[in-house]
């Protein structure tokens, strides 16, 4: 008896261990296969990343290397210089944030809106040559920025295409890469108030007075949004594209017999179901938005009066024409806060409204099975 007792336990302890063997085996041949890529994401990514955010807590110039002893370490000096203490780095930065809160707010709900339309009319059923009008849409998106932009440049140039359109229907188009005034300034101007009220000329955040937070982007600004637009919408487009097409079209016809209107199907039935995508869309372009850095490079290098200035492109131009790569280094770890609270954000704020997302703590009951 006790003989087959212990023959019973070896017999049941055998497998255990030879799965237990199987186990660690691919787990080692697991990591084995994912090294490779480890450490070429460690030695590209993660280590410059690094090594960016020590050179962010110095003085560093330029000359020799960051990581000796003749480096000067000023510590979070290069943050509360862009925060804190009064200034030109501290000015030029809450302008370059301002600058990017237009372009942002501009921007993203343009190019999600124009996106969604274009891919609502491309997977309409009943419209001809699809392949022709995916291809024109997506076009925009696969040129180089560079280009695009120069052509822009010619574009809105003072004597360019796009003054002498507005010439025909009688305005005088403004002069685009030179005119330093706001939108909303240039529209108080129509209406006689060229000079900012004595509340708004004082005081505000950041080290800018309100009349300078509700100047509204330039018009040179207006100019490089319209570029980003039109050049980002296909790629959006075609991420709409594949949401629309894994609606069920069990769904819009159930809706259509219930006699639900087209405005109607779109609100309540496609909408819903291309949240995910949606979700996508907002977090790409506003990262993409708070990044922009090559159009504003070619087109305007932050000017006119410093109204096109970027985060971005002010952390290049601090770092590698300023030769102060402290501070550039400490402005692109700001940019890089800033973009994950607010992806952060933006996730929780759809969060909320998914009401199909159990609770946290919500456990699904058991139902016991009947006899």
């Amino acid at each position: 008896m006790a003989t087959e007792t212990l023959t019973a336990v070896a017999t049941a302890d055998g497998p255990r261990r030879r799965r237990g063997g199987i186990r660690s085996n691919e787990n080692l041949a697991g990591w084995l296969f994912v090294a490779p890529v480890i450490v070429i994401l460690g030695l590209f990514l993660l280590l410059p990343i690094l090594m960016a955010l020590w050179v962010s807590l110095t003085d560093w110039n330029g000359q020799g290397s960051p990581f000796t002893g003749d480096v000067p370490f000023v510590g979070g000096h290069n943050y509360t210089q862009l925060s804190t203490e009064d200034g030109l780095a501290r000015r030029d930065f809450m302008t370059s944030i301002r600058n990017n809160i237009y372009y942002v707010a501009i921007v993203v709900p343009a190019q999600t809106v124009l996106a969604l339309g274009l891919a609502l009319v491309v997977n309409n059923r009943m419209l001809k040559g699809k392949s022709f009008f995916r291809s024109a849409f997506y076009f925009p998106s696969v040129t180089s920025s560079v280009a695009i932009s120069v052509v822009f440049l010619f574009l809105f140039a003072n004597s360019g295409a796009v003054n002498a359109l507005l010439g025909v229907v009688g305005i005088d188009g403004p002069e685009w890469f030179a005119d330093s005034r706001g939108v909303l300034h240039l529209l108080f101007g129509a209406v006689g108030v060229d000079s900012p009220p004595a509340a708004l000329a004082d005081g505000g955040p950041f080290g800018l007075t309100w009349w300078d937070w509700l100047a509204g982007p330039s018009v040179a600004m207006i100019s490089i949004i319209t570029l980003v637009v039109w050049t980002t919408s296909g790629t959006f487009m075609l991420m709409f594209l594949a949401g629309l097409q894994n609606v069920p079209v069990t769904l819009d016809e159930a809706s259509t017999l219930d006699g639900a209107s087209r405005w109607q199907r779109f609100r309540y039935v496609t909408l819903p179901m291309i949240r995910p995508t949606t979700f996508l869309v907002l977090t790409l372009g506003m990262i993409g938005s708070w990044q922009v850095f090559d159009q504003v490079y070619v087109m305007s290098q932050g000017d006119p009066a410093k109204t096109t200035l970027t985060p971005a492109y002010l952390s290049y131009r601090t770092a590698f024409r300023d030769f102060d790569y402290g501070s550039g280094a400490a402005i692109s770890f700001v940019l890089f806060l800033i973009i994950i609270v607010l992806t952060l954000i933006q996730r929780r704020a759809l969060a909320e409204r998914d009401t199909d997302r159990p609770r946290r703590g919500w456990r699904r009951r058991r139902v016991p099975e009947r006899s």
